[in-house]
């Protein structure tokens, strides 16, 4: 983010802020599919029917393959301990596949979160809404700040009189990602808390830059 500088002395700098706002864009989903059975193999097998239930749902839903993915797959024996000490026993074997699922049509949130339950997702872990590219809102801050602290230069020298040479060094400072929105009532869905509405707040990114111009 640092140009190199040719020279320190005879500098005068700018500063200029960017600021670009925008709404979440996509709903991204963690959910997980538990099965437990006598046998590990069993346990897989009816794991597998739900997971395929689960995404042709998806799929009927118009979501891309792309934007379904699994993100763990784990297999974790049960065991039984005896009461009074001496060595478990295993009862049974677990199998928990984690998703991540995004929505884009943040119409259909609500849908998609009980139509998932409903194929066979036994817990939804989170719902949160993000921005998809918040690289491509950076850069539009970052011009945006670069636009303004050359407004100033150019006021300056107009004011002035000055002749301001080439710009010798530039510096950037926030522009950090905008915080998820985190919704917790998509833990009631399939427990009669039903979908979530889809937010309307808001997510702010703001870039600030200087510039150095050398003096002619």
């Amino acid at each position: 983010k640092v140009l190199n500088t040719a020279t320190t002395t005879n500098t005068v700098s700018f500063g200029g802020e960017g600021k670009v706002v925008a709404k979440p864009d996509i709903a991204k989903i963690q959910l997980s599919i538990v099965t437990d059975a006598l046998t590990s193999k069993v346990a897989q097998d009816e794991n597998s029917k739900k997971s395929k239930a689960v995404t042709d749902y998806l799929k009927k839903q118009s979501i891309d393959d792309k934007d379904v993915k699994t993100t763990g797959y784990n297999i974790y024996p049960q065991y039984k301990y005896p009461q009074y000490g001496g060595q478990p026993t295993i009862t049974g074997y677990q199998v928990n596949q984690s998703m991540e699922v995004k929505v884009r049509d943040l119409d259909k949130v609500s849908e998609v979160l009980d139509g998932i339950v409903s194929a066979g997702v036994n817990q939804v872990n989170s719902l949160s809404f993000e921005i998809d590219e918040p690289e491509k809102l950076k850069a539009e801050a970052r011009a945006k700040a670069i636009e303004n602290a050359k407004k100033k230069s150019d006021e300056l020298e107009d004011q002035l009189g000055v002749d301001l040479g080439k710009i010798v060094n530039f510096s950037e400072s926030g522009g950090s990602f905008p915080v998820p929105i985190y919704y917790e009532k998509a833990l009631d869905v399939g427990m009669g808390g039903g979908g979530p509405t889809v937010p309307t707040g808001e997510n702010e990114i703001v870039v600030n830059v200087t510039l150095t111009y050398q003096n002619k």
